[in-house]
């Protein structure tokens, strides 16, 4: 996808002044249910310039309440303008790692977190139960906008549907859950099924800055 830009996106700002993004953390467990009383930390690298360097700092430690939701916290994040204008090759975000735990349930990692100044981001976390002594371990890959991808391989344009169990709908319809394949198509990637809500948004979110104004999404 082709970055869509217009240049009434850019606002007069004071050049390279920093910025404040939010985050907040929704814990919940295989089913849905809310996790009360994780624990959650927040950290970032100590030194970003060194990708080779993973030393990080912590900077928030928070704990869920009974909806499984931490309070909202301030994140320094760059310069609003960064994510406005076409011509800039700086990272429009800030990267932050997720820690988080809970007793009976295996703990998660959660690198690169993408905070975008002015705006909130919400990361939702799924603990498993414990099995034994696993951590799982999630890297968010850079966005879309930022960084620059092989392109997508093609797919054919007309599937066979003539596998057994498959049903052509008359009309079209709106699923609540679909199939995400984790891999090229003719992988052997694990397939993993979201809902289709779920899965709008984080296809947005990998294709837009959520600092867009609303007038650049309608044109």
């Amino acid at each position: 996808m082709k970055k869509v830009w217009k240049k009434y996106m850019l606002i007069k700002m004071q050049v390279n002044s920093g910025d404040i993004g939010e985050l907040q953390i929704n814990v919940v467990d295989g089913n849905n249910v809310p996790i009360k009383d994780a624990r959650v930390i927040i950290s970032r690298k100590t030194n970003e310039n060194e990708p080779l360097d993973n030393e990080t700092t912590q900077l928030e430690q928070l704990s869920t309440d009974s909806s499984g939701q931490t309070e909202v916290v301030d994140l320094d994040a760059p310069p609003l303008e960064y994510s406005l204008d076409e011509n800039n090759d700086n990272m429009p975000y800030a990267n932050y790692n997720v820690e988080v735990d809970a007793p009976g349930y295996e703990s998660e990692n959660i690198d690169n977190v993408e905070i975008l100044p002015r705006s909130l981001a919400i990361q939702n976390v799924k603990l498993k139960k414990v099995q034994g002594e696993e951590t799982e371990n999630i890297n968010i890959p850079p966005h879309t906008l930022y960084y620059e991808y092989p392109a997508k391989i093609p797919e054919d344009d007309i599937k066979d549907v003539n596998e057994p169990g498959e049903i052509v709908l008359s009309r079209v319809v709106v699923p609540e859950y679909i199939v995400v394949h984790d891999g090229t198509p003719s992988s052997n990637a694990r397939d993993y099924y979201v809902t289709y809500k779920d899965y709008i948004k984080n296809v947005a979110s990998s294709e837009i800055y959520a600092t867009w104004p609303r007038a650049t999404l309608e044109a």
